[in-house]
This record gives structure tokens, C-alpha cells and sequence, in this order.
């Protein structure tokens, strides 16, 4: 290929390099250019132009984008068609995205023009993340060299998405003397959580005393594809309570500790063929730690032992420090205070008489569940807004780390909750969160993509949550400027027409599955939900 400046007059057949503004038009860049579009540069007065003239034996962008790719496509990823020299890699499910490093590199050293960026090796994807993307450079490349890379990619660069295989865990929790009942529904609901996150379903929960022959016995009973301890206290030695406990119960110890920091006091073992994962205690935070590297590994089929956990330590430093904010937990734009208003005034007219928010899933209220999805987010506080004389529903949030307040004039419908929730809120917020809480699906990742997207100085102050198929719906972050109109809403449109009324500062925030737009408001809608679950 040839690039530089040529006569204008001479310019016919040509890609032109970079746009050109002309009286009555733009030519834009990458354009071919014609001869009406040279006699109109020669009249514009334009003398010369830069320009791209492909050769015999190059391939043009596109193609050559393509042609690598091709080759890319294992099984759950899809490619999309090529564009300004650029083809995309999806994941069409959830699962871990594992490569071959050496093979990348090897690629990406044939030319500076083709190249190939890929997530880190055993990312864990959604439907619809962006795994990889071939970005040829120049307008075009030699033949010959796509060759080589066509050939190097039909090795497939190892990728491979691996599944979640595992649809169930146990959890079992130890209590130490005098340990707080909080502690214990933190670990819980965070770990639910975590799971949820993978599309992991918390089976059971097992409180029991912190000692091994109680572990011992409450793991035989297990059932579930993946077990999970959480200790009451450090796990500190091999012969400490929750490996002796999975040791007395017939299991093995594989690995005690790990090179990733946090979460160097991890256990790892096998009982009756299931792994069981003694959970360090930093486990306790959402916050990203060796912990989920494991299991994100074994949701997804992948064997791993005292080797594999070996080699975590290189990129295993994963402590907040100042050049590196926390990777799974969306923090606000310079630190700004985000609050989170769960709507649960509602008067479930729809169900028949009974209550929807108290209805169980897996044993736990649906609003306790909404509550402890909130907590596992990125908020800096949660907000229940209760109708008065409310206490079944109070009774449903015992023990959890929520603000209540009272929505005096809950028959006026959503939006005297959302005004009486932001009339709360505490000083130097930034944003709010709205969230509804008959909403079983949303996780602690919709919140948080929330709060990542969300930019004042790009003028993203409503960020709302879209399902995978695009579907807007819930929840939405609404930034301070918008307050003042939220604290004086009527009706019971909730926020829609402030959402409609302010395109220029709305930002779509894609998130997975259908988790933002399925609401369990009849009992049609709670028998098709649990229709769905059980497939």
C-alpha cells in the first residue's frame, strides 16, 4: 500500500486519508474517492490530498479483520462484521474466557498493522461481553502477512469459553463466642451475591459452631456441586478448625494459602468429588480477591489444584493502592457518595392479597433478598422506603445494615417513595439509586455498572439499566442535579417523565441477562419466574 500526498487531480480511485470539508459537503475518511469527488476538490481550490492506494497482493482492512477472525470463533463466541478494519469477539453466554498468551504474542509480532487484544486469560464473561478484537491498522496489509496470521489463528489462539457448569452451592457458616449476628448475614449475603454474579443458585445455609467435628458433620450433608466455609475466625494453620473439619468429614486438603493478596488464607479441598472452598475472610467484602479466581474456576468445570494456585501470583497483588482503584466494586467518579433508595412501599394490590416482598426465594423474603443485593454493591447506604405500619416487612430486614424510612402517603403511588427517599438522603450525595425490590434478578453488578457509567462531567447523570436484548428498564441512577425535581415528583409514574424529559444527560447501561426488566408482580408473573428457575 501506498500513503502520501498526491495532486488532487490525480487522486481518482483512491482511499483519502483524512475527511475534507468542502462547501456543500464532507468527504469523509476512508472514502474512494470518484471523479465527481476530485472535479469537486479541484474546484474547492484543494491542490493536493493524502491518500491510501492499495496494491496488488493487499488486502483491504475489512477483509483481512475477517480473515483473522474467522478462525477465532470457538463455540459460545460470535463474530461481528468488520467495520473500519475492526471484527469483535462476543461471548454469547456467561463463562470463563481462557487463551494461550505465547500464541497471542506471536500473532501480534507478524506486523505492527494487524493485532489482536484479548481480556485477561480466565476472565470471567456475561453474555454479550466483549472478549477480543482484530484491529488491522493501515487500509491495508500485505496478503501475505494475513496469511501468516490466518495461519497462526487457526490454532485458535486457545481461546475457549468455558461454561458455568455448576448451578448449586452450600454455604456453611461458623460462629465463634459472641460473634455478632450481623457478621454472619454479611458473609451470607455477600457470598449469595458472589454466586448469583456467576448464575450460581445459594442452595443452603448452614450456621454451626466454630469447631471441626460440627464443620465435619455439616459438610457430609452437603449436596450441592460447590461447598463454601466461611470461618468465624481466621483460618491461620492446616490443622485449624475448617480443614480438620473437612479432613474428620473424609475429604482432603489440597491447598492451604495462596500468592494473591487478598486472600492468602484460603483452603482448598474435595469431599465425595465436590470441591470445597474455605473462604478467606476478605471474603466477607464484594471486593475482588483470590477467592473468586478459584471460584470462577471451578463454577465454570475447570480442575484446580495446588499448581494452578501457584501460579495466581504474578498479577495476584490485587490491595487497593492508590495507582489501582478495586476492580469488582464500581466506585463513584472522584469518590463521590452514592445512595441507594429500595422501593418497597408498594401495596402488592396485584397478588391477591398476599404480600410479594415477603414471599420467599430459597427460604429469604424477597425484599430481604433485594436488600442484601443492595448491600453487596458499591453504595455507600442503603434506603428502604416501608409504608407506616409496616412491621412483617421491618421484620424481613432484622439484622441488616439499612436506613427504613417511612412513606407516610404510599397510596399516591412510586413517586412518594422516591420523593421521600431523596428528601433522606445524606448530605454530599452525588447520586441515588432507584431500585424497586420485587425485582429477584438484579445483582450487585447491575448496581454497579450503574455507578461506574455515571460521569457529571460527561453528562451522565441518568444512567439506567438495559437487559441484555436491550430493553430499558431497572435500576436507575439519577446524579444530584435531578434531586430537586425527584424530591417534588407526583403520581405514580415514578421517575419516567424526568427520564424522558432529559435524553442529552441519559446513558443506556447494558447489563446481563433479563435480570432489569423482570418484576414479580402477580402471581403469574411469581409461577413464570419460578417455571424459569427450574429449567
Amino acid at each position: 500500500m501506498k500513503f502520501g500526498p498526491v495532486p488532487s487531480s490525480r487522486a481518482e480511485g483512491a482511499l483519502l486519508a483524512h475527511a475534507l470539508r468542502l462547501s456543500d459537503r464532507v468527504i469523509r475518511k476512508g472514502t474512494v474517492l470518484s471523479a465527481g469527488d476530485v472535479a469537486a476538490l479541484v474546484a474547492a481550490g484543494i491542490d493536493a490530498v493524502t491518500v491510501a492506494r492499495i496494491e496488488p497482493g493487499d488486502v483491504d482492512e475489512n477483509a483481512a479483520a475477517a480473515r483473522i477472525a474467522a478462525p477465532l470463533v470457538v463455540a459460545g463466541l460470535e463474530a461481528t462484521a468488520p467495520f473500519a478494519g475492526r471484527v469483535n469477539l462476543v461471548a454469547q453466554r456467561a463463562g470463563a474466557f481462557t487463551l494461550d498468551a505465547d500464541a497471542i504474542a506471536a500473532l501480534n509480532a507478524i506486523d505492527e498493522g494487524i493485532t489482536l487484544a484479548t481480556l485477561a486469560n480466565q476472565a470471567w464473561v456475561g453474555e454479550g461481553t466483549l472478549v477480543a478484537t482484530i484491529k488491522i491498522i493501515p487500509y491495508a496489509v500485505p496478503g501475505a502477512l494475513v496469511a501468516r496470521a490466518e495461519t497462526l489463528a487457526r490454532g485458535g489462539c486457545g481461546f475457549r469459553l468455558h461454561p458455568a457448569v455448576v448451578k448449586s452451592a452450600d454455604l456453611v457458616l461458623t460462629r465463634t463466642a459472641g460473634m455478632k449476628d450481623s457478621l454472619i448475614e454479611k458473609a451470607e449475603a455477600v457470598t449469595e451475591a458472589r454466586l448469583r454474579a456467576l448464575g450460581v443458585r445459594l442452595a443452603s445455609v448452614a450456621v454451626v459452631a466454630h469447631e471441626h467435628q460440627a464443620v465435619a458433620d455439616t459438610l457430609r450433608r452437603c449436596r450441592s456441586g460447590l461447598v463454601l466455609v466461611f470461618g468465624g475466625s481466621a483460618t491461620s494453620d492446616r490443622a485449624d478448625v475448617v480443614p480438620a473439619g473437612l479432613i474428620a468429614a473424609g475429604g482432603r486438603v489440597d491447598r492451604f494459602g495462596m500468592p494473591v493478596d487478598p486472600g492468602n488464607l484460603l483452603c482448598l479441598g474435595e469431599l465425595n468429588a465436590r470441591p470445597v472452598v474455605g473462604l478467606p475472610g476478605c471474603a466477607r467484602s464484594p471486593a475482588l480477591n483470590g477467592a473468586d479466581w478459584v471460584i470462577e474456576r471451578l463454577v465454570s468445570g475447570q480442575r484446580v489444584g495446588s499448581a494452578d494456585i501457584a501460579a495466581m501470583g504474578v498479577g495476584g497483588l490485587l490491595k487497593e493502592i492508590p495507582q489501582r482503584r478495586q476492580p469488582r466494586i464500581a466506585r463513584p467518579a472522584s469518590g463521590m457518595r452514592v445512595e441507594l433508595l429500595l422501593l418497597a412501599a408498594g401495596a402488592s394490590r396485584r397478588m391477591g392479597g398476599a404480600d410479594k416482598l415477603l414471599r420467599p426465594i430459597d427460604g429469604v423474603p424477597l425484599l430481604r433478598r433485594s436488600a442484601r443485593t443492595a448491600l453487596a454493591s458499591g453504595v455507600a447506604r442503603v434506603r428502604v422506603l416501608l409504608p407506616l405500619d409496616s412491621d412483617a416487612r421491618r421484620a424481613a430486614l432484622d439484622g441488616l445494615d439499612v436506613e427504613i424510612t417511612e412513606v407516610p402517603d404510599r397510596d399516591e403511588g412510586m413517586a412518594a417513595a422516591i420523593r421521600a427517599g431523596v428528601r433522606a438522603v445524606s448530605p454530599g450525595t452525588a447520586a441515588v439509586v432507584v431500585m424497586p425490590a420485587d425485582m429477584p434478578d438484579i445483582t450487585p453488578a447491575h448496581i454497579d455498572r450503574l455507578i461506574a457509567a455515571h460521569d457529571p462531567s460527561e453528562d451522565r447523570e441518568i444512567c439506567r439499566a438495559v437487559s441484555a436484548d436491550g430493553t430499558p428498564g431497572h435500576p436507575v441512577l439519577f446524579g444530584q442535579r435531578f434531586f430537586e425535581l425527584l424530591s417534588d415528583l407526583a403520581g405514580d409514574r415514578g421517575a419516567r417523565d424526568i427520564i424522558a424529559s432529559a435524553p442529552e444527560h441519559m446513558t443506556l447501561v447494558p447489563t446481563p441477562g433479563r435480570g432489569a426488566v423482570t418484576d414479580l408482580d402477580t402471581p403469574a408473573d411469581w409461577a413464570e419466574w419460578e417455571r424459569n428457575l427450574d429449567r
